[in-house]
């Protein structure tokens, strides 16, 4: 990285005409230096002009195509196919014949070598995964690169080595593999994604559709493109891509025997509602309203950046983000004084500028939403805060905002945002703070900053969420599980939590 002893000028930063001003000489702008630009080369990235089904090992063409943007200039990048109802009944097809003729009979530690180079070649092409990733979900490159591509290959290495191993998982049990899974993902981590749900499937021995989201598809057909080039054996994996009525085509299929969602809550609701009655197993991660608790004895200056990474670099693009900080009261003036400075270095634009830290909104129809709810906050009487930084004329982009004055009546406190926007809330004794925090239709997720050993564990005990950080936020690894309660759904992901889902437990 390079750096310009430029100072920036009010021509190079423009603020809002409404937005307050921070205080303070270290926010003035010519006292900021500008970071020449450091764009990762794209030109090693051969995205085809057009993208078919991958179903039984091949690319099959659709009658219907739609274009997949990048968010960051509104370019077409490709186009792709949109799969009917009888291109799904295909997939699945293909998938439960090599379910019954291959990969259910086929010995676990081969399996287990199919998964672990499907993990190998991840790695070698992190770099292009990694650009296709922030250009078509609009995510910063050294977020695409150091978070999802290292991890998604983490989840094929980890659970290629339990492929064997499932009879020392559930001892005892008969640990027999489902069949057919169908599998549906978000935009906000479409390759980590499809990791977290392939990769378990797989070494249980089942074979797997997924369906990735409309919005981000092209990791995911990347993906299919490495289980060619490892041969794996044709229908284990499928790639259907389309809209909402690919999905429920997917979900409703009676040839599958396992689905797992990831997605908002209310789809997740119709699901459940649809499968209700039905033999079908069923996952969902949905929504979240997570709460990060800094108290007055944690490292202020550790919990800002915490809280920074922890909405802001993400574009608030994960259902755990920590959109709701409940900050102790006599320390609430400083921790908000820290974050608007903080904020105020935060670089907005281009996502494979690897100086970006905060990218693209995925969609126009997201912006949207996330600009009705933040207008819902000052109606309601909320203090807003926004970056006074220029952003592009082209694409869909927000700057990072904070509202203060909050409370647990405000829109913006409860309704999941899904963009750069954090709630600040007050609290006065710990059981204040677990009464706010667990004021919420969802339970994903949550995070607690204190010094206090003894007291972040009495929390954790108490916080009706399925994950809760310490001192850090946003953490993942492949062996450790990953879900929610109420709203948030049902069921666990990673770890070997993970592999029950996709098994028949006797025991």
């Amino acid at each position: 990285m390079t750096m310009q002893k430029t100072p920036r000028t009010k021509a190079q930063i423009t603020p809002r005409p409404d937005a307050a001003r921070p205080a303070g000489p270290a926010l003035e702008f010519g006292d900021a230096w500008t970071y020449a630009p450091a764009p990762e080369a794209r030109d090693h990235v051969k995205l085809k002009s057009r993208y078919d089904l991958f179903v039984d090992g091949r690319w099959q063409p659709a009658k219907k195509y739609f274009p997949t943007i990048s968010p960051s200039t509104e370019e077409k990048l490709a186009e792709v196919a949109e799969a009917s109802p009888e291109d799904v009944d295909r997939a699945v097809s293909a998938a439960r014949r090599a379910y019954e003729r291959v990969w259910s009979k086929m010995k676990p530690g081969e399996r287990g070598k199919y998964i672990y180079r499907i993990a190998r070649r991840i790695q070698e092409k992190s770099r292009e995964l990694a650009v296709v990733e922030s250009l078509d979900g609009g995510k910063p490159i050294k977020e695409s690169r150091d978070v999802d591509v290292p991890i998604s290959a983490a989840h094929f290495f980890y659970y290629a080595g339990w492929a064997d191993k499932l009879a020392y998982a559930f001892p005892g049990a008969g640990a027999r593999p489902l069949g057919v899974a169908g599998q549906v993902i978000p935009w906000n981590f479409p390759l980590l994604m499809a990791a977290w749900k392939i990769a378990p499937a797989l070494a249980c021995g089942n074979t797997v559709v997924l369906k990735p989201a409309e919005t981000t598809p092209l990791t995911a057909l990347l993906l299919a493109q490495i289980c060619e080039e490892i041969d794996l054996p044709p229908g284990v994996v499928n790639i259907v891509t389309g809209a909402g009525a690919t999905g429920s085509a997917l979900v409703s299929h009676p040839g599958v025997d396992k689905v797992a969602f990831t997605g908002s809550t209310a789809v997740g609701k119709r699901i459940q509602q649809a499968l209700a009655g039905t033999s079908k197993r069923l996952t969902l991660e949905l929504g979240g309203k997570a709460a990060n608790i800094v108290f007055a004895d944690a490292a202020l200056d550790q919990a800002v950046e915490g809280i920074i990474s922890g909405i802001f670099f993400n574009q608030g693009h994960v259902c755990c983000a920590g959109s709701r900080l409940l900050v102790e009261e006599s320390v609430h003036d400083l921790v908000v004084k820290k974050l608007r400075d903080r904020m105020m270095t935060l670089r907005v634009g281009d996502p494979l500028d690897k100086n970006t830290d905060v990218g693209a909104i995925n969609s126009r129809m997201q912006l949207d939403k996330i600009k009705e709810l933040v207008a819902a906050g000052e109606r309601e009487g909320a203090e807003r805060f926004s970056t006074p930084c220029a952003l592009p004329q082209k694409g869909f982009w927000f700057s990072p905002t904070i509202f203060t004055g909050v409370t647990l009546s405000h829109r913006i406190a409860r309704e999941e945002s899904f963009g750069p926007v954090l709630s600040i809330l007050t609290f006065r004794t710990p059981e204040e703070a677990i009464e706010k925090a667990n004021n919420t239709f969802y339970g994903l997720s949550a995070g607690i900053w204190t010094d206090k050993g003894a007291k972040l564990f009495w929390l954790a005990s108490r916080l009706k969420a399925g994950v809760v950080w310490g001192n850090t936020y946003n953490k993942f690894d492949p062996t450790s599980p990953f879900g929610g309660y109420k709203e948030s759904g049902f069921g666990r992901e990673g770890g070997r939590a993970g592999l029950a889902p996709y098994l028949e437990i006797d025991g």
